[in-house]
């Protein structure tokens, strides 16, 4: 029966693919047709092929993707109550006809609806394939054996390339007795969920698409209107739920989301990790899915804080601190105290005092330092026109003004007065505040009454190392707010050398950029997006929010966090600092409460370390039992040959990966411990291991990791939540392990 049943997918899959060719060659046409268009010259003629081309090279780079498993669902249904079709040819009826079921439980099957990646029609328009977003195709991730709707079979195809190798049934109305074709329908396999969740893992993130489950597709297709805000435990799907969000949005409404879609990832290893779904989905291009340490261009984080410091650079404390900063790195060591110019044959001085008024009188608004620079100008101006003394010299106002033109352009374009200008009022830019802040005794200044010596000092050392970290990327951005950009004169086209031999350029009209020209500047320059999705949001620092609030200020938004997951110190703050980005939207709240990851004897000891951290908190429950249960490891002698051991051993149980859990501290060293076993095992500090998961882990040390940071426990909690298969656990002395080797944390 399953051979059968694999050859009956097989054979619609090969009428998918050669319709696919068809609609390839009717693309490929396209290109050409749009080409030949040009050849008549006229702006319009030219608009059009440029705008025909680009439609018709999407389309094409669509088809010639032929993703793992293009087609890889079905649903077999009961006649509908209404008989109205969807834009893709589909019947939109969820809930069954009356006398669609006879009164012995006997149906049969009205329609047959496939659901791929990408929408298929046939010569007819008659749909071969549905995507996975349409409404149609809703109901093969909402039907469950309680609510099945019209849906008697859910069948996952798994396939690769152009052929099918197997697939997995749901029977969701197992009291029906249902026909197909006037032959029973069969059931194959032991259920598709099982089934994707025993597949081994790689080091990239899979989509879901296939195994969506009803409460994870409510979220995904849930309108985007203000605030959409996603609470869930480990293994619940949350970044999975806002990477599918993110293609089912641009699906529904391309136009609205031009503007571009951003996804926040915690660290670069999940952006790495989960990279490569969004393509999968049919969607790429409108889609950045950027690390908090790389949301500003030119500046990457590659170090880490302490803790400590960690705490007081991502406080919203920092924020009083960098605009003392971005205004008092204006007066660096050498910033001169005394302004001398020549004019109507006199020669005018400013002295410190008098430039110490100004300075304060400039400085008395809110506006960006940088752009606060001409009105010092004109302040200078003003204080060496008064000590001339020509200001009554002519009772004319006419002439009067004339002279004060006269004098502002021979002073302002006196090397001298430059020269000052440029040393007392210097432009800044963020990398320069950010190193003054540096010097300890100069920080010490400008963080008086909101930082203590202690938290100055280790803000200061951190500051002078190569390189940034991911919460000084936060202070960047706060500061090129703080300090802005100045104005720049716009460049003007560059001219052809033969035009301005032939003075043709006094004729020419000024050529603007065109529409897609505009269109790929803005985006290479976006700072704001249309959607923001932030996943594992409980670990953004006020700081943070801040940043990412500023590339969000006319957004939809979609929030994804677990508090119980938080690495962040004062989880109240933050939240505070999150409000304020998100402004006065509305909030839509969703909770995901099942655990498809972790087999319950994991999560069950994970639940542990939860009760510790967040007494009264839930864990989700887990769907299912594997009857392996965690094994605890005592080091005898040292870490490495302890670790490595143990790692060596789960590469030989699991097809997948193997992730090697430390504290941050511990990172390097861990990595030359495993060096040698292969690329199927990685280690990983306790903060990098956010949103990532494996076939089996290691946590090495839970009492080290626990002791890290005010946030350990919760630390802990996600690296104990990695595993889909296999955990072990290794105690040191300072675990304080038992007879059995389990440390204190995780005993009842």
């Amino acid at each position: 029966m399953r051979d059968r049943e694999i050859s009956v997918e097989q054979e619609h899959l090969d009428r998918v693919y050669r319709r696919l060719e068809e609609k390839i060659h009717e693309a490929e046409f396209l290109m050409h047709d749009a080409a030949q268009r040009g050849h008549v010259g006229t702006p319009g003629a030219l608009a059009e092929r440029d705008a025909q081309v680009f439609r018709a090279g999407i389309h094409l780079n669509r088809l010639n993707n032929e993703f793992e498993d293009f087609l890889f669902g079905r649903i077999d249904l009961l006649l509908g109550k209404d008989g109205k079709k969807g834009p893709d040819g589909a019947y939109t009826a969820v809930e069954p006809a009356e006398g669609a079921l006879g009164p012995d439980r006997t149906a049969d099957i009205a329609e047959t609806l496939h659901i791929g990646r990408i929408g298929v029609l046939d010569e007819d328009y008659a749909p071969l394939v549905i995507d996975w977003r349409a409404p149609a195709a809703a109901p093969f991730y909402r039907s469950t054996p309680v609510d099945p709707g019209r849906v008697v079979r859910r069948r996952v195809i798994r396939s690769k390339g152009r052929r099918v190798l197997g697939v997995e049934d749901d029977l969701m109305r197992p009291e029906v007795t249902a026909r197909l074709d006037g032959e029973e329908l069969a059931v194959v396999g032991d259920g598709a969920l099982m089934a994707a969740l025993g597949q081994a893992r790689t080091h990239s993130m899979r989509d879901i698409v296939a195994s969506i489950q009803a409460e994870q597709d409510r979220v995904i297709r849930a309108p985007a209107a203000s605030v959409t805000y996603v609470e869930g435990g480990p293994g619940t799907g949350k970044t999975a739920v806002a990477l599918h969000r993110a293609a089912y949005l641009l699906y529904q409404d391309r136009r609205r989301y031009a503007g571009g879609i951003l996804i926040v990832s915690p660290t670069p290893l999940l952006v790495a990790y989960t990279e490569g779904v969004l393509p999968s989905l049919g969607e790429e291009g409108q889609v950045a899915i950027r690390a908090i340490g790389s949301l500003v261009d030119g500046a990457e984080a590659t170090l880490y804080d302490s803790p400590a410091t960690a705490r007081a650079k991502g406080s919203a404390r920092m924020l009083r601190v960098l605009r003392k900063a971005a205004r008092g790195a204006l007066e660096p060591a050498d910033s001169p105290t005394l302004l001398r110019v020549v004019a109507f044959g006199r020669r005018l001085e400013l002295e410190a005092e008098e430039l110490a008024g100004i300075r304060r009188t400039v400085l008395g608004g809110t506006a960006p330092v940088n752009l606060l620079r001409p009105r010092a100008r004109r302040l200078l101006l003003d204080a060496l026109w008064e000590k001339s003394g020509a200001a009554t010299r002519h009772t004319d106002p006419e002439l009067a003004a004339e002279l004060r033109s006269s004098f502002d352009e021979d002073v302002s374009s006196e090397d001298s007065f430059l020269a000052f200008l440029d040393a007392w009022w210097p432009e800044l830019t963020p990398g320069a505040v950010l190193a003054a802040m540096a010097d300890e005794r100069r920080l010490g200044r400008w963080a008086r009454r909101v930082l203590n010596a202690g938290e100055v000092r280790k803000v200061a050392r951190s500051l002078r190392r190569e390189g940034h970290s991911v919460h000084d990327i936060a202070l960047l951005d706060e500061l090129q707010a703080i300090v802005g950009t100045p104005a720049r004169p716009r460049k003007r086209r560059e001219l052809d050398p033969l035009d301005q031999l032939t003075g043709l350029e006094e004729l020419m009209p000024q050529r603007e950029e065109t529409q897609w020209e505009r269109a790929e500047r803005l985006a290479q320059e976006r700072t704001e997006y249309a959607h923001v999705i932030v996943d594992e949001a409980q670990d953004l620092t006020p700081m943070q929010w801040r940043m990412v609030g500023r590339r969000g200020r006319h957004a939809t938004w979609t929030v994804v966090g677990d508090p119980a997951q938080s690495s962040w110190s004062d989880p109240d703050e933050a939240a505070a600092a999150r409000d304020e980005a998100l402004g006065t939207r509305p909030r839509r709240r969703f909770e995901l409460t099942v655990n498809y990851r972790n087999p319950a004897e994991i999560a069950e000891l994970a639940a542990k370390v939860l009760a510790l951290a967040m007494p009264g908190s839930h864990s989700p429950s887990a769907v299912r039992s594997t009857g392996v249960r965690p094994r605890f490891a005592v080091v005898s002698d040292s870490l490495a040959p302890t670790v490595r051991a143990e790692a060596a051993r789960l590469l030989g149980l699991v097809d997948g990966t193997v992730g090697v859990v430390v504290a941050m501290n511990r990172r390097e060293e861990a990595r030359r411990w495993l060096a040698g076993l292969g690329d199927r095992v990685v280690a990983l500090g306790s903060l990098e291991a956010k949103g990532l998961e494996y076939d089996a882990t290691v946590v090495v040390s839970p009492a080290e990791i626990a002791d890290e940071s005010p946030a350990g426990l919760r630390v802990l909690y996600v690296a104990l939540t990695r595993a889909t298969q296999q955990l072990t656990v290794v105690s040191c002395e300072r675990d304080e392990p038992d007879a059995s080797g389990v440390p204190d944390l995780l005993r009842d």
